[in-house]
């Protein structure tokens, strides 16, 4: 019975990892149209992580060790204040189809680190394929360098951002690995210091790099507020506790696997919410994502 409910549970977590952070492509467009995207993620988190750890206190009634806050906080700055400071700080500068193919690349760092650092497991070889193949069809849908329609557009964007993004890519898998082997508090309490740790990085960056960000928040309309509400409860309070049950139990590669089905998610959405426009070679290549995700969760238990 409890082997049936640990696959229930582990199916409900990656369908809501694969969705709910797949729509907050969505959700972020929405926002960033009048929210600088670092001042975007302290409002989010703020709300979020204030909300996650005052339900944490309510319901594992359980006061963390000065330990287990500072194991906490250590995890929040690898996820939110570097992982996703690092998109952010990308997007601004680059297409944000590029962006999506490097942070495809994720399980790639999942299973490179979790074999050099963590588990000392060697790949399999159907692991392998499926990585190849996810990727080839995220680079298909996205045609970052233009190779289908190679005169459409010329790059004008730098290409340093790739090593923010490599090195908040790394953070990220980093962090997710090690979330399991650090002594933190219960589920909920230790996502709650987690999001509150990571506005910390936000606020420097914004402060930083960002201005007139307090006139942008009163330009917020009632369609940012409502975003701003989905990406809090969805997208910060249900998919990052489900995001953190799944690193905390389930093996590495397959918690990684939301990263090649988020922009296919995004996608969708982006064609069903705002017209945007789904050609061939994006459902050829969704279609090759979602090969290459099974090929990686095959004869998992």
């Amino acid at each position: 019975m409890k082997s049936g409910s640990n696959k229930t549970k582990l199916i409900l977590a990656l369908c809501l990892v694969y969705v709910l952070w797949g729509s907050t492509y969505l959700g972020v467009k929405i926002v960033t149209e009048v929210l600088p995207p670092f001042f975007l993620s302290i409002v989010r988190f703020i709300f979020a992580g204030s909300i996650m750890l005052a339900i944490g206190f309510a319901v594992e009634k359980e006061m963390p060790t000065r330990r287990q806050w500072r194991n906490a906080a250590w995890i929040g700055v690898l996820l939110i204040g570097m992982g996703n400071s690092s998109v952010a700080l990308a997007l601004k500068y680059m297409p944000s189809g590029l962006v999506a193919l490097f942070i495809a690349a994720l399980p790639a760092w999942f299973i490179g680190l979790d074999w050099l650092f963590f588990s000392r497991e060697k790949p399999k070889p159907l692991t392998l394929w499926g990585l190849v193949l996810g990727f080839v069809g995220l680079f298909c849908i996205f045609d970052p360098f233009y190779l289908v329609h190679p005169d459409t557009v010329v790059r004008n964007y730098p290409l340093w951002p790739i090593l923010v993004l490599t090195a908040g890519s790394i953070a990220w898998s980093f962090g997710s690995l090690l979330s399991p082997r650090l002594d933190t508090p219960r589920q909920l309490t230790s996502s709650g210091i987690q999001m509150l740790s990571g506005v910390v990085c936000s606020v420097m960056l914004s402060a930083a790099l960002e201005h007139d960000q307090w006139e942008a928040f009163n330009a917020m309309t009632t369609r940012t507020w409502t975003a701003i509400a989905y990406l809090v409860v969805f997208g910060s309070l249900v998919g990052y506790t489900a995001y953190s049950w799944l690193v905390n139990n389930a093996p590495a590669r397959l918690s990684a696997t939301y990263a090649y089905v988020n922009p296919v998610v995004a996608l969708i959405l982006g064609w069903i919410f705002l017209g945007e426009t789904l050609n061939t070679h994006a459902f050829i290549g969704s279609a090759i994502v979602i090969a290459g995700v099974v090929l990686m969760t095959v004869r998992k238990k």
